[in-house]
């Protein structure tokens, strides 16, 4: 049995920074890809960073590129999402995903690659 559990979500004023980190276990950590993705009040989730097993390789949604980063320490079966320059507009629910896989350097940016989910941390930021 799979688990993911994101946690350090909270409430940050716009310009501010928050990390949020993902434990994931049941698995060896380092065969997951693991992803950020958001969904804000009456929209659709989207993508937001990718991060391949080895953590050599990431992918950024444009909106975040620049700001966010992505990171993973497989010591601690751990990914990070260290947020700065935040905006109002990054109010959203976070998940955290894992998708298992045995390519190295792949860390897909589609939802549906993904099959373990966490329950989601809220990010609010106020203007």
């Amino acid at each position: 049995q799979v688990q993911v559990v994101e946690s350090g979500g909270g409430l940050v004023q716009a310009g501010g920074s928050l990390r949020l980190s993902c434990a994931a276990s049941g698995r060896p950590f380092n065969r997951f890809a693991m992803a950020w993705f958001r969904q804000a009040p009456g929209k659709e989730r989207e993508f937001v960073a990718s991060i391949s097993t080895s953590g050599a390789s990431t992918n950024y949604a444009d909106s975040v590129k620049g700001r966010f980063a992505i990171s993973r320490d497989n010591a601690k079966n751990t990914v990070y999402l260290q947020m700065n320059s935040l905006k109002p507009e990054d109010t959203a629910v976070y998940y955290c995903a894992a998708m298992q896989t045995y390519v190295n350097g792949y860390a897909s940016t589609f939802q549906a690659s993904y099959n373990h989910w966490g329950q989601g941390t809220q990010v609010t930021v106020s203007s």
